[in-house]
Formats: structure tokens, sequence, C-alpha cells
């Protein structure tokens, strides 16, 4: 461990001693507050502390013993290894045939540059999860973004679980938990970080996608994608207007009405429910604004800002009171889009204040303090870019980019700051920046998508060229920042595809005789017209399709064996090469996979989708089979902002690899990354891992 890690980790230990000052408290859905004594957290800390002083000789031999074997193995003194969700390879050869991204163009003469085989399904928590663990879905667990309970049908989050404390004191209108919530990981297998870990070597993981709740390891972590908002949802925002109209919910929010009178405007913020109060009431926070032209004072309790017309404020903090002197904490950014005649203001969803975290959101649990006494507050909800106001047009393309921007700015001081105080072993930190801008920009890539119908096609037309750009930049600012015995790695999860065209799995499933409705037809989300008595296969998430298995399901009527097999082949046979009559015959699935072809050797293979499926380019589930709606169309135009993805056939969105060093083989895969860090770095490779080392002999 050297100097520069030690100073860091004293430092980490007195921020929890010296900013602990009172009680705060955290709401995830339905599971209450979990009250966390600042008092109980320091001696409980100071125990901690005291025991590891004592017990430190021992554990430093060990670890000097099983550094020092590990060290005359390595080739690489540090391993930087830097993740640029979604960048696309052949983008990205474009680009630099160009001559428009010189830094990549130098790394891959140093180096390699590869495309890199995804995960299948092509999604980011899939994906990642592969990265970190070496390994399939099969083993670590995680297929979706979103999983299923069978019990009820409903969604459920893949990748951790958040429950309720299991006992409650009533005391008047309160009902106080007395426990914590149970937060669970549902990823498996071991990241490669713990693997180096054992071995003594340090490192440090930003935002690294499935990595909430955070594991114990050596080293330091700030969790990514996943982490939820203060109301425990995975980001919902505010949109508050002077329109009666807007009252009401939003896919991905919540409309408030406001009164205006004369140039003020007067409201209550809408938090986290109370969900100490027995009647779970939102909490709330008065405001007043005060307008003047294109500019506003913002008058909260205890607090004011000015804001200016189509301009984010900077992270504002803000203190819901619960009662019996509980206190919610979280930041936000306000922005007011019109001013005129009528009001309206978006509020970002409200994340986890990192400079007094009601729970675990790094490892240690001072790392998020310690990065908010550095850089100040920051964001920490794992899908932080907020795309769901930019396709409800809450916000415009610009402020969408702004906000993405002001995101990636904070990702580059805390990348930049670890790579000062961590000059050995590992440094990861994952970029969500290219994912969501393509998201949303990737029509301007296609003259003729949906979602540009009667819209301007040209002000944002090189946003996606700009982003690339940006991070060829980022790139060269990073090797600058690189010496003597580094080795550096650049990849993406997948690539991207556009996105004109949705498939209602669901549709097609009621159409074709496999899922029944009750008597109403087409109506609710989430399956709930569904008649689950004589339904024999449903989808959930965005590429998996389950069957209705007796003793599986709640009201499963598909027997496993015979029965299954040929209902799964019958299936398969035909949506594999399914046509869009709509769009000139096209083909809108390339192939559907039983579950058995892809997933093999592993202990969670239970757990996947029994089918999975593969779009073609151009093709994605539809917004409305996502959301579990069932309508009379298979297919429909995608309108939204929302306009490119990688939910298809993994074969055509594969990643990309650059390293600082030759690979010893071509298709390299996504899988092989864990392995080729743990080579690099000198340990061994576990058995559990099914990737290979690509340092080349």
């Amino acid at each position: 461990m050297t100097k520069l890690q030690k100073k860091t980790i004293w430092l980490v230990l007195a921020i929890i001693f010296f900013t602990c000052k009172e009680a705060f408290a955290y709401i995830g859905p339905g599971a209450g507050f979990a009250f966390i004594s600042s008092f109980f957290f320091l001696i409980a800390t100071f125990f901690v502390a005291l025991f590891s002083l004592l017990i430190w000789p021992i554990r430093f031999l060990v670890t000097w013993m099983r550094r020092r074997k590990v060290l005359a193995r390595a080739s690489a003194k540090r391993l930087v290894i830097v993740g640029l969700d979604g960048l696309d390879p052949d983008l990205v050869q474009g680009l630099m045939d160009k001559g428009k991204m010189p830094n990549f163009t130098k790394l891959a003469q140093q180096g390699s540059f590869q495309k890199l085989g995804t995960s299948c399904p092509a999604l980011s928590p899939v994906a990642w999860s592969s990265f970190m663990t070496g390994c399939n879905p099969a083993r670590h667990n995680i297929y979706d973004f979103l999983s299923r309970d069978p019990q009820t049908y409903l969604p459920t989050l893949s990748s951790a679980h958040i429950g309720p404390s299991k006992r409650t004191l009533k005391v008047g209108k309160y009902a106080i938990p007395l426990g914590k919530p149970s937060i669970k990981l549902l990823r498996k297998s071991k990241p490669f970080w713990r693997v180096l870990g054992e071995h003594g070597i340090f490192s440090t993981v930003i935002r690294v996608p499935i990595t909430f709740p955070p594991e114990r390891f050596n080293g330091l972590l700030l969790s990514g994608m996943c982490v939820p908002d203060l109301r425990g949802s995975q980001g919902t925002f505010s949109f508050y207007s002077s329109r009666e109209a807007a009252e009401g919910e939003t896919t991905g929010g919540i409309r408030i009405a406001v009164k205006k009178q004369s140039n003020v405007v007067r409201g209550h913020l809408v938090g986290p429910p109370n969900s100490i109060s027995q009647r779970n009431e939102d909490l709330s926070i008065p405001f007043e604004i005060s307008l003047s032209g294109e500019k506003a004072r913002v008058v909260l309790p205890d607090q004011s800002f000015e804001l200016k017309k189509g301009q984010y404020s900077p992270w504002i903090r803000l203190s819901f009171k619960a009662g019996l002197k509980i206190t919610v904490q979280g930041i936000a950014r306000f922005m007011i889009t019109e001013t005129g005649q009528e009001f309206n203001m978006y509020v970002s969803p409200i994340h986890i204040d990192p400079g007094k975290p009601a729970f675990a959101i790094s490892h240690p649990r001072a790392y998020a303090l310690y990065l908010s006494k550095l850089l100040g507050p920051y964001a920490t909800l794992g899908l932080a870019e907020d795309t769901w106001a930019l396709n409800e047009e809450i916000i415009n393309d610009q402020a969408f980019l702004d906000q993405v921007y002001l995101n990636h700015a904070e990702r580059e001081k805390m990348l930049f700051d670890a790579l000062e105080k961590n000059r050995n072993g590992l440094v990861v930190c994952v970029f969500d920046t290219t994912d969501r801008i393509q998201h949303m920009f990737f029509r301007y890539l296609n003259p003729h998508h949906p979602a540009l119908k009667d819209k301007d096609r040209t002000e944002h037309a090189g946003a996606i060229e700009d982003l690339y750009r940006r991070m060829d930049n980022l790139i060269g600012r990073i090797k600058e920042r690189l010496g003597d015995g580094d080795e550096f790695i650049v990849m993406s999860d997948h690539g991207f595809k556009d996105f004109s065209r949705g498939v209602n799995i669901n549709s097609w499933l009621w159409s074709n005789g496999y899922m029944v409705l009750k008597e109403g037809g087409c109506e609710g989300m989430w399956l709930s017209n569904v008649d689950w008595s004589r339904t024999r296969a449903y989808a959930i998430g965005l590429t998996g399709i389950y069957l209705n298995f007796k003793g599986r399901e709640a009201h499963g009527i598909v027997e496993p064996g015979q029965e299954e097999a040929a209902l799964k082949a019958e299936i398969i046979a035909k949506l594999s090469g399914l046509k869009d009559d709509g769009n000139g015959s096209g083909v809108a699935i390339n192939r559907v996979w039983d579950r058995s072809e892809i997933y093999r050797g592993g202990p969670y293979q239970k757990n996947a989708p029994d089918m999975i499926v593969g779009y073609n380019e151009g093709y994605r589930a539809s917004w409305d089979c996502a959301q579990g709606r069932v309508t009379n169309e298979v297919f429909e135009d995608n309108i939204k902002a929302w306009s490119g993805d990688h939910c298809v056939d993994p074969a055509m969105v594969p990643g990309v690899l650059f390293t600082s060093f030759k690979l010893n083989r071509d298709s390299p895969r996504i899988i092989d990354i864990a392995p080729t860090a743990l080579a690099l770095l000198g340990t061994g490779i576990p058995a559990y891992m099914e990737g290979k080392s690509l340092i080349a002999n």
C-alpha cells in the first residue's frame, strides 16, 4: 500500500468522525426508514478501528508475503481500465479514419484495437456483470434490468433487493422501524478486484454498474447503476407547472400544479414517502419563487438561490423533516423552463446526498463523504442522466446535454483523483455519458427516423460526433497521467444501433393464442389484464420471454418436460425471422434462443428467462411491451427521443477494446477482461472464470 493510499484511508476515517452530527434516514420502495444513530455509528467505528489496529501486524505480515509473490509475477505496476459505456466500434473506426480521434489512433498503434464480444443479451447490467466476474449470466445471475416475481408476475429489479425492516414500533401516528431495511446484492460470483484484494493488491473502482450495495474488499468503491434515488426509485423527476392540466403522474416522473400570482409562484417540493408515518404520505418542502423577467429567486425554509431560465442550478441540498427529529437528506438540480404567462420548472430526481449518505453507496462508507469533501455534492443516482425527462419533453435536447456533461465532469474529477492517489494496483472508472447521449441522439444519424418527423433535424445533428471527440480528448488527458509500468485498457460493454420500430412481444403472444386476456381487453400496465389460468407465455424486461410454468409461477399451466420443450420450439420457430409488414416486410427479429443454448454450466441458469429475443437492427421491445401493456398492435413507430439502443442480437453490437499492450488472439470477449487484469497484476485466475487472459506471450 502506497503512502497516498494510506493517507486517503486515514482521511476517509477522519471524515467519519468529524462529519456525522445528526440522524439521517433512507427510504426504500416500501422499506421504511433505517435510522442510523451517529452516536452508535461513532462508537462502532471506534471499536472496529481499535480491533483493526490490534490485528494489524498479523494482517500486514500475511498480506506482505502474498503481495510479494504476486508482484514477482506481475507484468504491470498499475492497470487503469476506463469504461465508455456503449462506445461503438464502427463509429470509432469511421472517425479514426477521418483523423478525428488521434488519441484512440495512437493507443491502437501502441497496443491494439479490436471489437469486443458482448454478453447475451447485450444489456449494460448483464455485460458489466460479465466484465467484472469473467463469467456468463448463468454464473453471475444478471439477465436484464428487470426480473419478475413468479408469485405476482410483477417486475422486480434484477440487481438488488430492498426490503423493509422486519419489526416496527407503533407510537401514535408513527410506525418506527426497529432495524435496518434489507439491502441485498443479487449479482453473484466475485468481481476480479476482490480477487486482487485477497492477494494484497489495492483497487479504486468508480461507478461500475451493478456494484450496489457495495461489497467489502481491499480498496475504494463508489457504486454505480442501480443506486436508487431518495424515493427508492431508479429516478423520478418532478415538473412544476402553473397549468392545472399538468397535475398527475407521467412516465419517469410526476407533474405538480403550482399557483402563479403576479410574479410569485408558490408550491411544495415533493420528496420521498414518509415511511415512519402510518399514513405514508409524501414529505415536502414549501417554496416561493419570485420572477423577474427570465431570472428568479427560489426561497426554501433554510436557504435561497438564484435561477436563470434554461440553466441548471448547482446541486441544492434538501432537508425533508419526517417527524421525531428525523431528517431525510437529498440533493437535486433545478431548472426553470418557462417564465412568461405560465410557469414551468423541472427538478431532477432527488439523489442521496453523498456528503451525508443515509446508507452505504460506497466502500468504505466514508469514501462517498471523502469525494463530497473533495469535489462538493455530486450525482449518486445509478441512472443519473434523466432520459425520461427528455422523452416526455419536460426538458429539451440542450438541457439534457448540459445535464449529462455536468455529471461527466464530476466523474472525470473522481477518476483523476484516483489516478493521483492510487499509483499501484488497479483503477477502474466507467463513464455513462457515451451510453446516454447515444440513446437520446441516435435519431440524428437516421434522417428518416420517426422521432424527427416535423422537428428540427440540424441543431444537434453533430451531438454524437462531438461526444466521441470529447472522449478522445479524455483518453489523451488520461494517457498524460500514466507512467512507466502502467498498462491501459479502454473498453465498452456493447455498441449501438438505430431504434426506429418497437415490437410488442406480449401483443404477439396474445394474437397468436399463447396469452389470454380477461374481459375488457387491452387495458392496464404490468400485465394486469392477463388471465393467467389460460396463459402459456409472457414477456418481462427488454429481451426475455417466460413460460407460465406449473410449480414455478403462481398460476402456472405449462407442464415441465415434453410440453415445455414443444412450446419453446413452437414459439422460437414462429418468432425467429419475424417480419414487419408495416415496414416493407423487413425482418424484425433475427432469432430467439432457448436459454439452454446460451447459458450452460452455471448454478443460476434456472433464474434466466426461458427464451431470449435477438432483435434486428432498427428494432427493440416497444415502450408498451417494456411497461407490460398488451395492445392491438405488434409493431409501432418509435417517436421518442430515445432513438438508439443495443437490446438486439448481440452479434450486431460488439463493444470496443483498446489496450496499451498486444493481445494474444483475435475476437476477445467481455468475459476475458477480468482474467486479463488478474494476469497483468500477477495473480492466478480462479476456476469459476470462463474468460481467458488476452496477454500476448
